[in-house]
């Protein structure tokens, strides 16, 4: 066990159920799963916390299975999952006329980029949620993915300004404070989603990320190495279950138990003789379902939400089999029999099923392998991008720090050396100590993503 790395602890607050996973990084750079706990899901719609009681209970549920899970766990801080159609972006230019032009380009003047798009006109009723560069340029250099060590006077960029609704993520932010955490950073699902399911060849060949949950359909599009497009689709596993319920005349219970065991995407593939006896209702005689009507009304719902995952591709000319990758599938809902066929047949892309497990030490609960999870082991990968980014930054700064004048001035080179490795050590022991030490920063310039609004939603 790598005792230096922090425990970063992800909440994946969906609408059929809450997750809490806390993993720690071994010295091979994969999650170690510490804890892991799940509830139902009671007061959150498509996404968006609606009633705030039945959330903290979930919440808290969901943290007490995960505390049973590994007792001697201690949670203070999480990196929650933010979706809902509330999510918008918009698209903004930045630049900056460098004061110190014959040194090389450090961080600190790309935050200060980032930094000023905060300021940023959005909507009255809108908050900004994330900043995210795209491909900079120095000077006359264009499409340069990181201006780290290029000089230059004036350095500029693309930027996606992710926005949410302020009341939605107060009531995210509140449930999370009620139940006795701290948000440490609020992410995107389609981002967190993306990096638990993704390699760095998909990066490059070119990808869709559709996350089907219970709630939203989350996607990301990826294209030479950056993220072109997102999209929060407000259609998803709930309202197949729904569509079930009310075309078959079944409860919700057993629409979502016929969906889960007998469904099809693919009306084709499903036997015409077969049938599933339902249980009447107070003495009423028994229902029987066809297996070939099941798959009609949930081929019907999912060929919608592809026909909108088409529309995105086309939003960002990206439809023509220009996606090498083709489409990777994953959350909940990507487990039902013959998606993939139905995905490529009406994308017109390959496509295969995303599962979080590459990213997953050995030894882990093999549930925590499913597509159900990839959010919330995201949330965990996303909060490592910050802590990495931040200890890179310190580490930078702490190198820079001239030793005082009276340190240098008495005693031998050796009593300096000597208070430095004391310093070294009592930062380590903070490290240790305090893993909330380190600031939230809004650099996302590695994972670049991007949302645009669904004008027609």
């Amino acid at each position: 066990m790598n005792n230096e790395q922090p425990i970063i602890v992800g909440l994946d607050i969906g609408t059929t159920k809450i997750a809490v996973i806390a993993g720690r990084k071994n010295e091979f750079g994969k999650l170690e799963i510490l804890g892991f706990g799940k509830a139902n899901s009671n007061g959150v719609k498509h996404g968006q916390v609606l009633n705030i009681d039945e959330t903290i209970k979930a919440i808290r549920s969901a943290l007490e299975n995960c505390f049973a899970s590994n007792p001697n766990l201690d949670v203070s801080e999480v990196y929650v999952g933010i979706a809902g159609h509330h999510i918008k972006s918009l698209q903004t230019r930045g630049d900056i006329v460098r004061q110190v032009t014959e040194e090389e380009i450090t961080q600190k003047e790309i935050d200060q980029l980032i930094a000023d798009q905060y300021k940023t006109y959005i909507p009255a009723g809108d908050q900004i949620i994330d900043v995210i560069p795209q491909e900079f340029t120095v000077d006359n250099f264009q499409n340069i993915p990181n201006p780290i060590g290029y000089g230059g006077v004036k350095i500029g960029a693309n930027f996606h300004i992710i926005t949410g609704d302020k009341n939605a993520i107060k009531n995210i932010n509140r449930s999370v404070e009620k139940s006795g955490l701290i948000t440490k950073d609020l992410v995107l699902q389609p981002l967190a989603s993306s990096s638990a399911v993704m390699g760095q060849e998909d990066l490059e060949a070119g990808v869709a990320i559709v996350d089907i949950g219970g709630g939203t359909t989350d996607l990301a599009v990826f294209y030479e190495g950056i993220l072109k497009h997102t999209a929060v689709i407000p259609f998803a596993g709930e309202n197949i279950t729904n569509d079930i319920k009310t075309g078959l005349g079944v409860l919700k219970t057993q629409a979502e138990q016929m969906k889960v065991q007998f469904g099809s995407a693919l009306a084709n593939e499903a036997k015409t003789n077969a049938y599933i006896t339902i249980p009447g209702l107070r003495g009423m005689p028994a229902k029987e379902i066809s297996v070939k009507n099941l798959a009609n009304i949930i081929q019907a719902r999912m060929s919608e939400i592809m026909d909108f995952v088409t529309y995105h591709l086309k939003q960002v000319g990206l439809e023509n089999r220009m996606l090498n990758g083709g489409i990777i599938l994953t959350g909940g809902g990507s487990q039902l029999k013959h998606l993939i066929q139905l995905t490529e047949y009406v994308t017109g892309l390959p496509a295969r099923i995303g599962f979080p497990n590459e990213h997953l030490a050995g030894g882990h609960i093999e549930e925590l392998a499913k597509p159900t999870y990839s959010t919330c082991i995201g949330l965990i990968l996303k909060g490592y991008d910050d802590f990495e980014h931040n200890r890179k930054m310190f580490e930078k700064e702490y190198k820079k720090m001239d030793v005082p004048s009276a340190l240098r001035n008495s005693g031998t080179e050796e009593v300096v050396v000597e208070t430095e490795e004391e310093i070294n050590e009592k930062e380590m022991n903070r490290r240790k100590n305090l893993t909330g030490f380190w600031g939230k920063f809004k650099d996302r310039i590695i994972d670049l993503f991007k949302e645009e609004e669904d004008k027609h939603l």
